[in-house]
């Protein structure tokens, strides 16, 4: 598998997966969805592969989400159907993704985080749904994720207020499965990842299509469907409108409601 945007490499019966843009926080714009998501159809179609670690180039970022720029510049290129990073709208894949968040996870950065199985964070790591300072909101299945995972008065908390928890309150609330120290983040993920592949792959497989039909009896891909909708009546408004420009003029927004 080769790509421009992201890179991936095979060890054993493990798939390392990097996303590649660390001159942007290795944000994510139309193309790297698009090979995101092929990326985790290769995945899911390989039976050599059983478990996959995704993380991000450089020591800063794991990824910082939208690229708002992109946006900005007014590509009319969605998402694909698998949803952000090819996996916020996947609800078929039967294998496991560990995260190994080695840097800022921030708004569908974190998304992509959640959407994935286990979370693994560098004592550096930093985790935020800001979209609403931007003029978005987490319509990347952060409302419904965070709120499932570690309650509905924190996450609205931070969901309404878009604020930064540090890699220590990320584990105490429940954002995370484990903390390490940043220079060990990559050895402990691969470690994870060799203990699951000494486990039955095949049960592995029958956990997930259960945890995966819990998520559809829930209504989660409804829910995301609504997302898109009200997605789409935001960018209608001139705070949407405001809020990209703004962060693309590095300048405090000038809000209006309406």
């Amino acid at each position: 598998m080769s790509y421009e945007f992201i890179t991936t490499e095979k060890r054993g019966n493990i798939l390392l997966v990097t996303m590649n843009r660390p001159e942007v926080y290795n944000a994510v714009h139309a193309e790297m969805h698009q090979e995101m998501s092929d990326c985790w159809d290769a995945f899911a179609a390989d039976p050599d592969l059983w478990v996959a670690v995704l993380t991000g180039a450089g020591d800063k970022a794991f990824t910082a989400g939208n690229d708002l720029k992109a946006t900005a510049s007014g590509s009319k290129k969605g998402l694909p159907p698998s949803g952000f990073a090819g996996l916020s709208s996947r609800f078929d894949l039967e294998k496991p993704i560990i995260a190994a968040v080695n840097g800022f996870a921030m708004g569908g950065g974190f998304e992509t985080a959640l959407s994935c199985d286990i979370i693994l964070a560098s004592e550096n790591a930093k985790f935020a749904l800001p979209e609403v300072k931007v003029g978005f909101f987490a319509s990347a299945s952060g409302v419904q994720r965070l709120s499932r995972y570690i309650g509905r008065l924190a996450a609205q908390e931070m969901m309404i207020t878009g604020r930064t928890i540090l890699a220590d309150e990320a584990l105490r609330l429940g954002c995370v499965n484990e903390v390490v120290p940043h220079d060990t983040l990559m050895d402990r993920a691969m470690a994870l990842a060799e203990q699951i592949c000494t486990v039955s792959p095949s049960s592995v497989k029958a956990t997930k299509r259960i945890l995966n039909s819990m998520a559809v009896a829930d209504g989660l891909p409804e829910s995301l469907e609504y997302s898109r909708v009200v997605q789409g009546d935001l960018a209608k408004t001139e705070d949407f409108k405001e809020g990209v420009q703004a962060f693309v003029e590095k300048r405090k927004p000038n809000w209006v409601n309406r």
